[in-house]
């Protein structure tokens, strides 16, 4: 697996992850001891896929070109005509502009908080951070989307209902919800010959029956007098519970047919991509028909500071690849009414082309005041562009729209009310949204 960093040297690989491991030392039934009883989904079946592109991808190298902007804006790629009528994409985006008819562009978010940290918080919540935070932070002030999405609606079969792959974004957290509604992360590459999520498969050296045979064991020294048996919530009776739930997911048929990306057809592998992100998406959607609501697919290294151009042009081209063949494989399966598909970033980049010191290629800056967004699937009316920038690039212009209002839609359409109020364990009332308005044009 590659890693990625930012601008100021966080790589995905420092990213706090709550991983189910050690399933039978006691990690995965940490997890699961918080999780307890999420309840079973009383809303939609709808589910929601976010690529999020960490360091922030650049707008008019996507989907919001300038061609009419002086040279030192406009950058080294032409716009192209997409399957709408006068709607043009960079021509990084060739696979997305043959089924722009599928799909939305957002290109009106904007928001002031201009570094990662802050950033990240702010698109990946609804919620701006309280205080100033540093541009390399891990910030959790409020649940993120994948949390929220988790205590609200759940998961059948046993299956948690939130994945993040291959890692957890830095503001992907569940804050006050607690570390029941943290991600589960998958950080094994399915694009491996062998691939099996750790925790998830009963180890070789532990056949059926030891484990059973553990289980017993277990059971008959809890059946010992223990001094705290009396009390309410005892946290040792709590684990064997949670013990329990880990050894039956291993034995959850639902968990094993979700994680076995091989029995895939080669031609449907072939079309994702044979490699980690396009095997990722691959299996982001087979958790999707599995039951789970929320996938986070975490694709770093968009930090394009320099050497924007020859790195676009590969990186941009393959994640577009993969996104267009998710979204057209949902929607020949009949599941892209029932599962929406985001592709965003932090923030923008900056209009104006610069060259930071001791660097010899160009790049582009952070930029939050224009942030191009791409919706598909669950309800969002295909084919069109909401909002514009001004003629450079630089801002917003029309039917602006911040991070909170995002987000208020995502939770509409996945059947949960953005208007209402949270409690932490202290008791404290908290938005789900700071601001409870939908963007009308993808509703």
């Amino acid at each position: 697996m590659s890693v990625y960093s930012n601008c100021e040297g966080i790589s995905r690989r420092d990213s706090l992850s709550l991983g189910l491991g050690a399933l039978l030392g006691g990690g995965f039934v940490g997890a699961l001891r918080a999780r307890q009883n999420p309840g079973q989904p009383s809303t939609p079946p709808t589910s929601c896929i976010l690529f999020w592109l960490d360091g922030g991808p650049s707008h008019i190298e996507t989907f919001d070109p300038k061609p009419d902007a002086p040279a030192e804006i406009r950058g080294e790629f032409k716009p192209i005509a997409t399957r709408v009528p006068g709607m043009f994409f960079s021509e990084n985006m060739t696979r997305l502009a043959a089924i722009s008819n599928k799909l939305t562009i957002v290109r009106s978010v904007r928001h002031d908080q201009n570094n990662h940290g802050a950033g990240n918080h702010y698109m990946m919540t609804g919620a701006p951070t309280r205080i100033p935070v540093s541009c390399g932070a891990f910030v959790s002030f409020h649940p993120s989307m994948g949390s929220v999405t988790s205590a609200e609606r759940g998961a059948p079969g046993g299956l948690p209902a939130y994945f993040s792959i291959p890692s957890m974004t830095r503001s992907g957290g569940p804050n006050f919800l607690g570390s029941r509604h943290a991600p589960f992360v998958v950080s094994d590459d399915p694009n491996q010959s062998v691939f099996s999520v750790r925790d998830v498969t009963i180890p070789r050296e532990l056949n059926d029956s030891r484990v059973t045979g553990r289980r017993e064991l277990r059971t008959r020294l809890d059946q010992l007098m223990r001094f705290q048996d009396r009390a309410a919530g005892d946290p040792v009776r709590g684990m064997d519970e949670n013990y329990t739930q880990a050894v039956s997911l291993m034995r959850s048929a639902v968990a094993q047919r979700a994680f076995e990306v091989h029995r895939e057809p080669d031609r449907v592998r072939d079309a994702f991509g044979r490699n980690s992100l396009g095997q990722r998406a691959l299996l982001a959607r087979r958790l999707v028909e599995a039951g789970v609501p929320f996938v986070t697919i975490n694709d770093g290294g968009w930090d394009h500071h320099s050497n924007i151009f020859p790195a676009f042009k590969k990186q941009g081209q393959a994640l577009e690849s993969v996104v267009a063949t998710l979204i057209e494989d949902l929607d020949q399966r009949g599941m892209l009414d029932t599962t929406l598909v985001l592709v965003m970033g932090e923030f923008g980049r900056t209009p104006k082309i610069s060259t930071l010191p001791g660097s010899t290629t160009p790049g582009r800056d952070h930029w939050s005041s224009a942030i191009s967004i791409l919706v598909a699937g669950c309800g969002t009316p295909r084919g069109q562009v909401v909002g514009a920038t001004d003629r450079n690039g630089y801002a917003a212009v029309e039917k602006i729209y911040g991070p909170e209002n995002l987000v208020a839609s995502v939770y509409t359409k996945l059947g949960i009310d953005p208007n209402k109020i949270l409690y932490g364990a202290n008791g404290r009332p908290a938005h789900i949204v700071s601001d409870p308005r939908t963007i009308a044009e993808l509703m």
